[in-house]
């Protein structure tokens, strides 16, 4: 099976050159590894290209912002499977990609999901958040749950059903497309219970300012899919605070 990542970029010199190599350092082959750029103003556009002989498709252009780029990824994917690494984060281990499919195989699922560290912007090592994700409910979503973005994998065939990213969003198209493809589909959904993906706190949702942004888009996310915000909002921010104290506890 064909596994496509994309990795979506903009101005992430410190970065994307740890997010690459944890893409090509994978033990699996058959890896098509998509890179899309919103035009760089820094070195992230000579750091990909660095690499370049390694990644599929690359594109460096103005959009407006993650998601288009995301799309743009989507569009140009051939892999059998589609998965995301953003240009803060690393795949968790070598053999990520293997375990991933490895579930494929044995469960014939269109989607799997798994679990994630949040680490420190500077150090990969020292975890802030355990985000697990826990079996898959359907009924869950409506308190609440959502896997988390960066570990999901979907055939490829499932986005003629679910659609693209919503670009109006800034911040919440990723819940929103979650919604759309655990809640208002009806996918085989398997949960593996391993690590996927380390990502640096200090991301595009994770600043105060930033975050009030998130809950009002939410709130609009929540009302387009059918569900009250007021009682679904609530419950999916209570349910972060166990990924903290997990986290100072291990």
């Amino acid at each position: 099976m064909k596994v496509s990542i994309i990795t979506s970029c903009f101005n992430r010199e410190n970065t994307i050159r740890d997010s690459i190599e944890s893409v090509l350092s994978q033990d699996y082959s058959d890896i098509e590894y998509i890179v899309i750029d919103g035009a760089s103003t820094d070195k992230s556009v000579d750091i990909i290209n660095e690499y370049r002989e390694s990644i599929a498709s690359f594109i460096s252009e103005p959009d407006s912002g993650m998601y288009e780029g995301i799309n743009k990824g989507i569009q140009l994917a051939t892999g059998d499977i589609i998965g995301l690494l953003h240009s803060d984060d690393v795949l968790y281990a070598q053999n990520t990609i293997s375990q991933i499919i490895k579930r494929f195989k044995e469960t014939d699922a269109d989607i799997i999901y798994g679990d994630g560290l949040f680490v420190d912007h500077d150090n990969l090592n020292k975890v802030i958040r355990r985000w697990i994700s826990g079996q898959y409910n359907k009924n869950k979503i409506k308190m609440g749950w959502l896997p988390l973005h960066p570990t999901v994998y979907i055939k490829r065939d499932c986005f003629n059903q679910i659609g693209y990213y919503d670009e109006s969003f800034k911040i919440a198209a990723d819940s929103d497309f979650l919604i759309r493809s655990f809640y208002k589909n009806n996918f085989k959904i398997s949960y593996l219970n391993e690590f996927f993906v380390r990502m640096r706190m200090g991301g595009v949702s994770t600043s105060i300012t930033k975050t009030i942004i998130k809950w009002k888009e939410d709130i609009r996310m929540y009302r387009n899919n059918g569900f009250n915000p007021y009682f679904s909002l609530p419950l999916k921010i209570l349910s972060k605070i166990p990924q903290f104290i997990n986290a100072k506890l291990k």
